[in-house]
């Protein structure tokens, strides 16, 4: 049987994810933007937003000089993805399996499914009104590969049906998947579409394009398989059980120790089905539906994967503190959405673990709930000699990893301020000691002073025209020591007068 494959191409799958979740998407010019380098970047624009002259690609601030009235919403790439792989898991309704075509597409193999729906026609219209009722506008295709489905859906008409013998040659070269430098390189040849391809000997292609081995960066490649030469590996999208457990209660409960008891139960559930699976959960999501069909929903995360039902019970106890149970609570429902591989262990060893006291992970766990989640963070260095740059919060139990093979330093201060603050100061030459400064309002004399210690910005990150940093020791009347810094040099081209600011507190 000849394999036939189905490419969705959903090209507003941003914005009408956007939409799904928000007001209309179209009654307002509106855009999602992503930060760059060099300023927000327009992703994606609502219909009104693309009559306003807003295109994907453009910088915010040429857009908004088209349309000052420009309204924007922070793009979400991995919300996008999430919603993806949801979708791909869905759409295998039209076949066995289904593989992501990101970033906003799917592929789904639908061989020897199309009769089930009375033909490929009948199958590309049912997949459209599909979509559309989950609000979503796509092209479809069917093709005997992947790379012809992929073709016809972002360059071929809408719901075309490849049958054999169908040629794709006047199809624009675009439609091979390659990357835009390709592209550009095969345009100035006077190659703009698939059917020029074949008037080129193929060893003139091989010669030009013999160093490139990824399939975008090469046409001989993506035209083979295109033409189902040489297969084309598909990663399919795999549904992976979440371990859920729940009570149906026979009668609605209001009072705390009845849901504590139905926690409990809970818990031990979960720790059950949790060792059965050898696995242990980092984060949990109870759900409690009350009579009014109103839900309550707390989540939990721990440091490190566990499967102690009383230890997640008493982490969720704290969390119910403000639930209101109203007319009473029918359905109590615990899922651990992320899971990890986890040993099993003999209970003998636990239970000697347990009583030389709190485990670290336990410890966090417990402070996390009482303090929240952003609370407990752990520094880790990391390989550059900028001082906001040499260290960076991770989470408590996160492993370093090549970034702690930290560089070796002069004496820093103990403590860093969040933002190095400006300081005015007074020196006797633009290059020599600092003699008093003034911080917060208040002028520190200079008893001493060591330096400098010059710190030139990172080449491979910063633009050239970064300035050099000058480092000072000082130490006022008092006794107090600081540690600040001299931003620029006097005449280095880059700005003007050097500028000075306070970034650490020694002692």
């Amino acid at each position: 049987m000849a394999r036939r494959i189905l490419a969705i191409w959903l090209a507003r799958l941003a914005i009408e994810r956007w939409a799904l979740t928000n007001s209309p998407a179209d009654t307002a010019p509106l855009v999602l933007i992503a930060d760059t380098a060099h300023g927000p970047r327009i992703t994606a624009a609502t219909r009104t937003g693309l009559d306003a002259g807003a295109r994907p690609g453009m910088m915010l601030a040429d857009a908004r000089a088209l349309c000052p009235s420009l309204a924007v919403a922070p793009a979400d790439p991995a919300g996008d993805l999430t919603f993806l792989e949801n979708l791909a898991l869905w759409a295998q309704r039209w076949g066995p399996w289904s593989a992501l075509d990101p970033p906003d597409g799917l592929l789904i193999d639908v061989t020897g499914a199309a009769h089930l729906f009375g033909g490929e026609a009948a199958l590309l219209a049912d997949a459209r009104a599909r979509l559309a009722a989950r609000g979503l506008s796509a092209r479809l295709a069917i093709a005997p590969t992947a790379g012809a489905a992929w073709a016809l859906a972002h360059h071929g008409a809408d719901c075309a049906i490849m049958e054999p013998g169908d040629s794709l040659h006047d199809l624009p070269v675009a439609a091979l998947r390659l990357d835009p430098a390709v592209l550009t390189v095969l345009r100035r040849l006077g190659l703009k579409r698939i059917g020029d391809l074949s008037g080129v000997a193929r060893d003139a292609l091989a010669r030009r394009f013999r160093s490139a081995h990824a399939p975008a960066a090469n046409p001989l490649i993506r035209l083979d398989q295109l033409l189902g030469r040489v297969p084309e590996p598909l990663l399919p999208v795999v549904s992976v059980a979440v371990p859920l457990v729940q009570r149906r209660l026979m009668e609605p409960i209001r009072h705390r120790p009845l849901l504590d008891q139905v926690l409990g139960d809970l818990c031990a559930d979960m720790a059950r089905l949790l060792e059965g699976r050898a696995e242990g959960a980092r984060r949990f999501e109870l759900g409690l539906w009350k009579v009014d069909g109103e839900v309550v929903v707390r989540h939990l995360e721990l440091a490190a994967a566990s499967r102690d039902g009383a230890h997640m019970a008493g982490l969720f106890g704290r969390k119910l503190d403000d639930v209101d149970a109203g007319f009473g609570i029918e359905l109590a429902r615990l899922r651990a959405p992320w899971t990890e591989p986890m040993a099993l262990a003999q209970k003998d060893f636990e239970a000697a673990a347990e009583t030389r006291g709190t485990s670290l992970a336990a410890c966090i766990d417990r402070l996390s709930v009482r303090l929240g989640a952003e609370a407990i963070r752990r520094p880790l260095l990391r390989a550059s000699h900028i001082p906001e740059r040499a260290q960076r919060w991770s989470a408590p139990l996160e492993a370093g990893g090549a970034e702690q093979e930290c560089l070796a330093f002069h004496a820093r201060p103990l403590k860093l301020l969040d933002r190095a603050e400006p300081i005015a100061v007074l020196y006797a030459t633009p290059d020599g000691l600092p003699r008093r400064f003034r911080w917060r309002g208040e002028v520190h004399e200079i008893a001493r002073a060591e330096g400098p210690e010059r710190i030139a910005p990172e080449w491979w990150r910063e633009r050239g025209t970064v300035r050099l940093r000058d480092y000072y020791r000082v130490e006022d009347g008092d006794g107090r020591r600081y540690w600040i810094y001299r931003h620029g040099l006097s005449g280095d081209g880059r700005g003007g007068n050097p500028e000075w600011y306070l970034q650490g507190l020694y002692g």
